[in-house]
């Protein structure tokens, strides 16, 4: 009976001791991303070129409607009436997010860099006015990580239904 209860003790010691380390990693991790270690660096190659944004990489952590990949396409933004009036409204949504910093603005162009408020994470995105077919193309990105979770279609998707109302 006494090696049952010490085998039992020495599971339940070992189990707070993976619990301490769990939680000891878990902490470490927010105090990196709120020390700005997470952030990962602006990309290169962003911007219009010959009507296209960047193409999405192959990971699973960007989408754009310019997209080939089923994954990664996601509808642009439509407008009716004034394409540079929709895309005025659009830098104010944009503008207007917590999360969002607008980097670069210039007609029909807006950057801007999206941060995760617990770790910190930064998200590049993209939007672009094509008026020929009446649309604002989106890209939205992660610096690092493989895998998004459906963030950067979440964001795309609120930015789509602020735009709509």
């Amino acid at each position: 009976m006494s090696q049952a209860i010490s085998s039992a003790s020495r599971f339940a010691s070992v189990g707070r001791k993976i619990l301490i380390g769990i939680g000891i990693l878990i902490a470490a991790l927010i105090l990196g991303g709120q020390m700005g270690l997470l952030t990962g660096k602006r990309p290169v190659g962003l911007g219009v070129q010959d009507g296209k944004l960047k193409p999405a990489p192959s990971s699973p952590n960007c989408v754009s409607s310019q997209a080939t990949t089923e994954y990664h396409q996601i509808a642009p933004l439509t407008y009716t009436g004034d394409g540079q009036a929709a895309f005025a409204k659009l830098k104010g949504i944009v503008s207007g997010m917590q999360t969002a910093v607008v980097i670069d603005s210039k007609p029909g162009y807006l950057y801007a860099e999206y941060t995760s408020k617990l770790l910190g994470f930064v998200d590049d995105v993209e939007f672009y006015l094509d008026e020929k077919a009446g649309v604002i193309h989106v890209r939205s990105a992660s610096r690092l990580g493989h895998k998004d979770f459906g963030v950067n279609r979440g964001r795309i998707e609120a930015v789509r239904a602020a735009f709509g109302a």
